[in-house]
């Protein structure tokens, strides 16, 4: 995205502007910056808006190629999390309970610190928690069941399987809390 150099006064008087201008002024407006009539069934308020969209994505750049495949996948159906990779930064605290233990994941530049101990991967993390081959993004919440194969819970389960109709069980396992506290 690049930006150049700008008199954002000027550019908020002409939104202001453009906003002030009845429907009529606002598509002959139109016409003048997008070079084609508008979509006649565009209200006032969405004319306006989208005219000041361009106004200052022409000033300041367009959406970078990662929004513009998230946006056009959601258009398409799809669920916002289902592609998107989580971006973790230093600081951000991941918590997830496990059989009744809370388990505090704190991200650091050069990796994850779980009680006292630097890890590269939440992976390691979470295969040390469980006993069992979990995906540490899969275990702390980040990923859904079908992100990627590696990231699927294992298919043994981890404890015996409770009578069915149990409150607080989901296939046999007790249910467990995951959250996500930025720091």
């Amino acid at each position: 995205m690049v930006q150049r150099s700008t008199d954002l006064p000027a550019i908020e008087t002409e939104i202001e502007h453009i906003r002030s201008l009845g429907l009529d002024a606002l598509r002959v407006r139109w016409r003048s910056i997008f070079g084609a009539t508008p979509p006649i069934a565009l209200s006032k308020d969405l004319l306006a808006r989208m005219m000041a969209y361009r106004i200052q994505e022409k000033t300041f750049g367009g959406l970078d190629r990662t929004t513009i495949r998230l946006l056009d996948g959601m258009a398409r159906g799809q669920k916002p999390g289902t592609d998107v990779k989580r971006r973790l930064k230093a600081g951000t605290v991941l918590v997830r309970e496990y059989q009744g233990e809370r388990h505090t994941v704190t991200v650091v530049p050069g990796g994850f610190v779980w009680q006292g101990t630097t890890y590269g991967s939440l992976s390691t993390i979470a295969r040390t928690i469980t006993g069992t081959p979990w995906g540490g993004p899969r275990f702390f919440g980040l990923r859904t069941a079908n992100s990627k194969q590696e990231d699927k819970e294992p298919d043994k389960p981890t404890a015996k399987p409770r009578e069915a109709g149990c409150a607080g069980t989901s296939r046999g396992r007790p249910r467990d809390r995951i959250s996500e506290v930025p720091a």
